[in-house]
């Protein structure tokens, strides 16, 4: 609910807050502060949850997204590897080359 001068056109001041977004906060904080107490401590409470929950979105995004970086890179790297491999490469080279251990190199190598 939007907090409009006593006679104003209400219809108006939602059509400027739907259409301003400055506009909108400035009518959004006028609203909160002519709350009583108790709705404004509701009311932030409220946005101190928002603010928590998208916080914790942002961060588990970034984690996911790290981890899924790594786990492709990983992936490229032994693609690389049994490219290399079937180049004739010897493993210590393609495990400098490509950042995997020569163990895990060697045992990319088919079996003959």
């Amino acid at each position: 609910m939007v907090a409009v001068p006593e006679g104003a056109d209400k219809s108006n001041w939602e059509v400027l807050k739907m259409n301003e977004p400055t506009l909108k906060k400035a009518m959004d904080t006028l609203e909160f502060l002519s709350q009583d107490r108790e709705a404004r401590r509701l009311y932030e409470e409220r946005q101190k949850y928002l603010h928590d929950e998208a916080s914790m979105i942002e961060w588990a995004t970034e984690k996911g997204l790290k981890k899924g970086r790594a786990e492709g890179e990983h992936a490229k790297a032994i693609a690389i590897a049994k490219n290399m491999l079937s180049m004739g490469i010897e493993a210590s080279v393609i495990a400098k080359a490509s950042g995997l251990s020569e163990s895990e190199v060697e045992s990319l190598k088919p079996i003959q």
